[in-house]
């Protein structure tokens, strides 16, 4: 491939030289030689500084979004008004376009992302459809199983898997679509044949500033970027951004399905929420489907209403639908209970908003009721450091009002002060009223917050989910809510092993 064959399709100011080229980097310290550096202004740093190491190492070709850089001697060189659109194209070239041999869902949203996408990625299963997912728990190509560092990676990696996933005989893409993502063009180029939109709620003001900026980013999706507007729009109803996002899409061509908990042409009746999972009856465009789905509450009946309609526009059929959410035990982090034998319920979940935690209390509320109504929901919970500030004091109190004992702690407190954080989160949290410690030591919190449980009550360990480290200033140091739980529950005296074996006997029986 030559350089000329990589900016195919590019949007170019000016340009010079075609050497063979037989990589494509826009990170200088994995540049080898023969390779195209791709210098770009980011969020935090500007590769644009890191030209002359990348000639250095070996690059060839330099493309650049900075019009104060000028052509190195002996170097092939592109000047580019946008370096992530650029990025996008190239990346698409170099790997063969693999995204055009695949059939891409988006699904965008505040709450609800991963487990609709794990959703989705299990009925297409069910329809025998070999697939790719992309999300912020972590990425599959078939079989294969990777790890996430990011919800949406950057276009490079991206094309990358996709490459890899139509070698493994993939058909079917599956993407949580991140509005920092769309914001920056990561996704740019893509075209999706299913959209879906699940809510938007408060989060990520610290880098939209505005929930109106969050829309619009969010809104990306279902614009095109780069490419037509999707095929298909799943859209929530019940959502007021959802409601303004129909007209809009209606207005681009894209047929719209709706969705709600009691209308939309997807929208569920004799919902039945027990402890061992949901069950209720699926009105669809083709008719009625009974449900019985292994995850709990009626967040997870928006959830199984949005990836039935995405699925249900991949052309899977009822039984496949019924088929594939039955077989979803669970998502990493997401309502996920530690099972040792202990007489209370234990739950790690990613909740890190103020709706979110408003949702998964609820969802408890719900859970104790249904295992005899005399249990305490415990919630502990913290707020992420370098994130939106305001939003911390609404999700101290979001907590407290659905909680009877809440244990304050740090997520990934990042580069401040942890006592710093608590302290705009504990304003909140006083205002609503509700028994509460500051612990700020989060293991030493998981153990007051499980010392505290007697028979009946459920513990929410909430904010890091399926996290398998947390972020403070010193750096990032191994920590699993889940494991933390089980080696306390351990510690207590309880049979993890045993529990553990039981439950996988159990799971997935209705």
């Amino acid at each position: 491939m030559t350089f000329l064959h990589v900016l195919d399709g590019a949007e170019v100011l000016s340009q010079s030289g075609d050497p063979g080229i037989s990589g494509l980097e826009y990170d200088s310290r994995k540049v080898k030689p023969g390779c195209v550096f791709l210098a770009m202004r980011g969020e935090t740093t500007d590769g644009n500084r890191y030209i002359d190491k990348a000639i250095a190492s070996g690059a060839v070709a330099i493309v650049t979004d900075s019009a104060a850089e000028q052509p190195r001697e002996g170097v092939a060189w592109a000047l580019v008004p946008h370096g992530r659109r650029a990025l996008a194209r190239l990346s698409a070239n170099f790997f063969g376009s693999p995204a055009n041999r695949l059939r891409l869902t988006g699904i965008t949203g505040t709450n609800g992302k991963s487990t609709t996408t794990f959703l989705v990625e299990s009925i297409l299963r069910a329809a025998e459809r070999k697939c790719a997912l992309v999300g912020t728990i972590e990425y599959h190509v078939a079989d294969r199983v990777l790890p996430a560092p990011h919800t949406t990676p950057e276009s490079l990696e991206l094309q990358q898997m996709f490459s890899d996933a139509v070698r493994a005989g993939v058909t079917e893409a599956v993407m949580e679509v991140s509005s920092h993502a769309l914001a920056q063009q990561r996704v740019f180029g893509l075209a999706y044949d299913v959209a879906v939109f699940t809510n938007l709620t408060r989060d990520h003001l610290d880098y939209h500033h505005t929930m109106d900026e969050y829309f619009v980013a969010k809104g990306i999706l279902f614009e095109g970027s780069g490419a037509s507007p999707p095929r298909l729009a799943v859209i929530n109803i019940d959502d007021e951004y959802g409601r303004t996002l129909v007209t809009t899409s209606r207005s681009r061509r894209s047929k719209v399905v709706t969705y709600g908990l009691s209308a939309g042409d997807f929208h569920a009746d004799k919902i039945d929420i027990t402890s061992r999972g949901t069950r209720f009856d699926m009105t669809t465009p083709d008719g009625v489907i009974p449900i019985w789905s292994p995850l709990i509450g009626r967040v997870n009946v928006y959830n199984v209403l949005a990836a039935a309609g995405a699925a249900w526009g991949r052309g899977c059929n009822s039984n496949q639908i019924a088929e594939g959410i039955a077989a979803l035990s669970f998502v990493p982090g997401r309502f996920q209970r530690v099972d040792c034998g202990q007489p209370f319920t234990v739950v790690v979940d990613y909740a890190h908003t103020d709706d979110a935690l408003r949702n998964l209390t609820a969802l408890a509320r719900e859970f104790v009721k249904q295992s005899g109504g005399k249990g305490r929901v415990i919630t502990l919970c913290g707020c992420g450091g370098d994130r939106d500030r305001n939003k911390r004091p609404l999700m101290g109190e979001a907590g407290g009002k659905g909680s009877d004992f809440v244990v304050l702690t740090s997520d990934n407190p990042r580069s401040e002060d942890p006592l710093s954080i608590i302290n705009d989160a504990l304003v909140g949290l006083q205002r609503s009223g509700a028994k509460y410690k500051v612990e700020p030591d989060r293991r030493a919190a998981i153990a007051l917050a499980i010392g505290e449980a007697m028979a009946g009550d459920i513990v929410l360990l909430a904010g890091k989910g399926h996290e398998k480290v947390q972020i403070t200033r010193e750096g990032s140091r191994p920590f699993d809510d889940a494991e933390v739980a089980r080696d306390i529950l351990r510690q207590s005296g309880y049979d993890c092993g045993g529990a553990q074996k039981a439950a996988s006997i159990q799971a997935g029986k209705p």
